[in-house]
C-alpha cells in the first residue's frame, strides 16, 4: 500500500513513464489511481479474467458485469 502522501508521486513518475512510451502492468485496488494512471483495465475475479476496458468504461456505472459492479459499489461513496 501506498503512503497517501506518495500516490500523487508515484502517479506523477507513471504518467512521464507512459508519455514516454514506456508499457507497465500494475495491479491495485486503488481505483482513483487505477482510473487516472491506466489507459486500459483489466478486472480480475476468481482468478481469471472478467472484464477489459478502458477506465471510463470500466468504471462505468451501469456496466453489465455482476462482480465488477458489486466491488466497485464499494468505492462510489468515495467518488474515485
Amino acid at each position: 500500500a501506498l503512503d497517501p502522501e506518495l500516490v500523487g508521486e508515484v502517479l506523477a513518475v507513471v504518467r512521464r513513464l507512459a508519455e514516454d512510451g514506456m508499457t507497465m502492468l500494475m495491479v491495485t485496488h486503488e481505483m482513483a489511481f487505477a482510473r487516472d494512471a491506466s489507459s486500459r483495465i483489466v478486472f480480475m475475479a476468481d482468478g481469471g479474467v472478467s472484464a477489459v476496458g478502458p477506465p471510463k468504461e470500466i468504471l462505468a456505472a451501469e456496466t453489465s458485469n455482476e462482480r465488477l459492479r458489486s466491488f466497485l459499489a464499494r468505492f462510489r461513496a468515495s467518488q474515485f
